[in-house]
């Protein structure tokens, strides 16, 4: 099969889960062919998704690269994928650090390594169909297949509380993942799934459809039919069924306990793709889901889950500075730096949804190579205590400088990718309540202490420890992990336009979705009115 625009949604989703398949036959003693096999195939999941990249077009809001097959027609389920800006740019994230996650652990995975490198490739198939999904039954069937194998690998190849850890993470996860079947099933039974064939289907009232046509699970007619839901309290608690689902995946607060166990218990790998792409997986359900489909619902909340996500932003960079272990700090800076993308959800205009993408792009590869960083360090010195580090910047000085720009790209310098996402989130949220921009900024400056704070106490001074003092600096298999992130900081931080081309049309969209056809123009700023210093003129929307 050849590799085409009709078919390639195919080749990105299922590449991993050939390679997984094919490492079963390989004798679990081959340690390092097993590695190389399972670097090869992550390698060629990249590779399939690059002619994504040439193929999208900007210029379309709907869905791409669809494919339609009949999976379970007695229910209405199919096998549907297709992507359009939202997921394009979460589908790349995927394959860019499914890759680097899997190419970080050639040395640290040393026990039942044909397992670990099985379960990860398949955990890469589910997140990727989770965000090509298009049908509401397939892509709960991704979602739970997502979760069981990033609890297999907190709980075998983690660290001293893995077991704790994981369980935890489990039990978050499925209760939200209960709450949303909950949702889908009200959805599907709303939308005449379960009436008898042929009957009017007055749950909707909607004239010309029957039950008959509505028994579907295709996420396009929910998407499509999101305005003809009632403002009903079992349609309000419907959606705050999706919201508390995705809320914990994010995780918001208060849901956010889950999030430092499973991190500082997981290995490296598991960290970097928990923070770059698990967790992006409730931001992408919100937008996806929880706005087009109860915009009603998501205007009257909106106001509410803003001031969480400001509370989350504060709370969370106050208790990050506290932390003595270097993954815990990171882990909980994640609670912070996602507090901007829901309050850039939640702003429901054009530059707070386009912003709130971008950040969610920014965080994975900042905080994925945060977490490759700390990585690094533990395998040299099998600790992550900040008191144990000190002046590695004399031993280590290509290390010192790729932790540098990480850092900075993390705290939101210009020319590097976490500016631009946060200040288009600030815009946004500004356009909606100058209190909420303005509460927000304390995070950006909180960050800035607690990840320079963080880098001086670990990078500068003398090498106070004697452990410390020979520290090989970065291998070549290690710069190809953190040279590609840096890259991607400085592409997006000085080239944005290339993103925001790809978000324009589908945000718009959904824009139009939540507030109507009066929503504001894509990317519009209004100043107030004020005397023009040429013509006397004053001056409006721009």
């Amino acid at each position: 099969m050849s590799l085409t625009p009709e078919n390639i949604l195919n080749w990105i989703l299922l590449t991993p889960l050939v390679g997984a398949v094919a490492l079963l036959a390989v004798p679990g003693e081959k340690k390092k062919l097993i590695a190389a096999l399972a670097n090869l195939f992550a390698f060629a999941g990249f590779l399939v998704s690059l002619p994504l990249v040439f193929w999208y077009d900007k210029t379309q809001a709907g869905f791409q690269f669809t494919i339609n097959h009949d999976w379970i027609p007695s229910i209405g389920a199919s096998y549907r994928l297709g992507i359009d800006g939202i997921s394009f740019l979460l589908v790349m994230l995927t394959t860019v650090l499914g890759f680097i996650a899997i190419l970080s652990s050639w040395a640290f995975i040393q026990n039942r390594v044909k397992e670990y490198y099985i379960v990860f490739l398949i955990l890469q198939t589910g997140m990727l169909g989770v965000f090509m999904a298009l049908d509401f039954f397939l892509f709960y069937v991704f979602w739970e297949v997502m979760l069981v194998p990033m609890y297999f690998i907190i709980g075998i190849w983690g660290h001293e509380r893995k077991l704790y850890a994981a369980i935890k993470f489990f039990l978050y996860t499925l209760l939200g993942s209960v709450l949303m079947l909950l949702g889908i099933l009200w959805l599907y039974y709303f939308h005449g799934g379960l009436h008898a064939p042929g009957a009017a289907c007055p749950a909707i009232g909607i004239a010309g459809h029957t039950a008959a046509e509505m028994n579907t699970f295709s996420i396009p007619v929910y998407l499509e039919l999101g305005h003809f839901l009632p403002a009903t309290l079992i349609a309000k608690l419907v959606f705050w069924g999706f919201f508390i689902s995705f809320a914990i995946k994010v995780p918001m607060v208060p849901f956010h306990t889950w999030l430092p166990d499973a991190h500082v218990e997981a290995p490296t790998a598991g960290s970097v793709i928990l923070a770059g792409v698990l967790l992006k997986m409730g931001t992408y359900g919100m937008m996806r889901f929880s706005l087009p489909i109860f915009p009603e619902a998501s205007r009257e909340y909106a106001p509410f889950i803003a001031t969480v996500s400001i509370v989350a932003i504060i709370y969370g960079a106050l208790v990050t500075m506290m932390q003595k272990d270097m993954k815990k700090l990171i882990a909980y800076s994640s609670v912070s730096h996602l507090g901007f993308c829901t309050l850039g959800i939640f702003a429901l205009n054009h530059l707070g949804l386009a912003g709130s993408l971008l950040q969610q792009v920014n965080h994975g590869i900042s905080t994925g190579a945060l977490f490759l960083i700390v990585g690094l360090l533990y395998e040299r010195r099998h600790t992550r205590d900040i008191a144990e580090f000190g002046g590695l910047s004399t031993p280590m000085p290509v290390f010192a400088t790729m932790y540098m720009i990480i850092s900075l790209a993390s705290l939101g310098m210009p020319l590097l990718n976490g500016f631009i996402g946060e200040f288009t989130i600030l815009l946004g949220a500004w356009q909606v309540n100058h209190w909420w921009a303005g509460l927000s900024v304390l995070g950006i400056v909180l960050a800035a202490a607690y990840l320079l704070w963080l880098y001086q106490r670990v990078m500068f001074g003398e090498v106070t420890h004697a452990a410390n003092k020979g520290l090989r600096d970065l291998s070549l298999r290690e710069l190809a992990t953190l040279v590609p992130l840096v890259v991607w900081c400085f592409w997006i931080g000085v080239f944005p336009k290339a993103y925001f081309d790809v978000l324009e049309k589908p945000v718009a969209l959904l824009v139009q979705r939540v507030e109507g056809p009066q929503a504001a123009p894509p990317l519009a700023v209004t100043l107030p009115d004020t005397e023009s210093s040429e013509g006397g003129t004053p001056a409006g929307t721009r």
